[in-house]
């Protein structure tokens, strides 16, 4: 008999848009969470008609809003806000990224929501913080990039600052975010004295933190550091670029320690005993990369990669996602799941990541429809009769 997910029975509510937010309760739900996404009656999640679509129908919608329930409600009716707080009362987090002065007028803030339910979980994303100076301007996640320190060290150094191509600002803050969720309830299963957790995740916060060098580096040595290309502007080894092959594709070569260094000089046929330090690799880094770069450009990719795997050299090609579709790997590790749906057919899409062996979470069904779960959420877990419901939605309500 197959063991409940890992996070069934959770409770979640979003009131939240777009990526940073809705990305944290995405994450939960695939684990199992029961996690219900309030949208506009009108339009609903401007995220639903973000990105390319197929025959009318917005394909990033289908992932970003997997496993959740979507029901419609109108924040701006008297009769919206009170059925929102009792969705609070109904749930254990709440995951919010709307402006923080539309969630005091509302009555959805932290203190309001507080006091109405004194160990609720709030997770509050905004693009700078729901306490600082700056706590009501608006904020995308390319900003929040920006000002982490990530952008400034991406790139080459004869060339401006690059991007990532993702949502890298918002994606990540929804991960911190969903981390964060499970610290504070943790706290709350072995506190009896709990007394909820406002959890403030400025959107730069999380790339920030991951950069865990610059800091530290600028405080005691003073200077920026610069962009390397495909290397690291603080590397640990001498070998970490991407090289072109024989047959016109490219391949990335890593090496983290002065083993993996001597491993790559090995190949090359380079002398060992020029290469038994650090020092010795870090003077011989540039040699190196010409010589890796000419030899790989001699060669197919499989040839490269057969050598290098015989000889202990970490590399790997560089995957588009038709090679990722392709790649028996993540075959093999369910990376990639294919999911029924009612206006494509079957979808492929990521499988649930982290995988979990005693309690795994799974796609359950890809992003629902505008108020699809109305009728469930608000007649089983607010306990409307079916009147009812057809009156609210009369009345603009849902």
């Amino acid at each position: 008999m197959r063991s409940a997910a890992a996070l069934d029975g959770l409770k979640v509510v979003e009131f939240a848009h777009i990526i940073a937010g809705p990305l944290a309760g995405v994450l939960m739900a695939d684990l199992g969470a029961e996690v219900i996404h309030v949208e506009d009656p009108g339009e609903g999640d401007p995220h639903r008609s973000a990105g390319p679509a197929k025959d009318g129908t917005h394909l990033w919608w289908k992932v970003a809003a997997r496993n959740k329930r979507s029901v419609t409600l109108n924040l701006r009716t008297e009769e919206g806000r009170r059925l929102a707080r009792e969705l609070v009362r109904w749930s254990d987090v709440v995951i919010t990224n709307f402006r923080v002065s539309t969630l005091e007028r509302w009555g959805l803030d932290w203190a309001s929501l507080h006091e109405l339910k004194h160990d609720l979980v709030m997770l509050q994303v905004t693009g700078y913080g729901a306490t600082s100076s700056r706590r009501d301007e608006p904020g995308f996640g390319k900003v929040a990039e920006a000002m982490s320190g990530v952008v400034e060290l991406t790139g080459f150094p004869d060339g401006p600052p690059v991007h990532t191509g993702f949502s890298h600002g918002d994606s990540v803050a929804g991960l911190m975010g969903a981390f964060a969720v499970q610290a504070a309830l943790y706290r709350k299963a072995h506190d009896p004295g709990f007394d909820g957790e406002w959890i403030d995740l400025a959107l730069y916060d999380a790339l920030y933190r991951l950069v865990e060098w610059q800091v530290v580096v600028q405080d005691q040595l003073g200077g920026d550091a610069t962009r390397a290309g495909n290397r690291l502007a603080v590397a640990p080894a001498a070998v970490i670029n991407v090289y072109r092959t024989g047959d016109d594709r490219w391949l990335t070569v890593t090496s983290g320690t002065p083993r993996a260094v001597r491993k790559v000089a090995a190949l090359l046929g380079e002398r060992a005993e020029d290469y038994a330090t650090r020092e010795q690799q870090h003077e011989r880094r540039g040699r190196l990369d010409a010589l890796l770069a000419e030899w790989v450009g001699e060669r197919t990719v499989e040839e490269c990669l057969d050598a290098m795997v015989e000889l202990g050299v970490v590399a790997a090609p560089i995957h588009t996602a038709r090679d990722i579709l392709e790649d028996p790997l993540f075959e093999e590790r369910r990376s990639v799941v294919s999911v029924p749906d009612t206006e494509l057919g079957t979808l492929r899409m990521q499988g649930v990541v982290p995988a979990m062996t005693n309690h795994p979470g799974s796609v359950r069904h890809p992003g629902p429809g505008l108020g699809a779960d109305n009728d469930l959420v608000y007649g089983r877990y607010l306990a409307r009769s079916a009147e009812r419901i057809a009156e609210l939605r009369a009345e603009g309500v849902i």
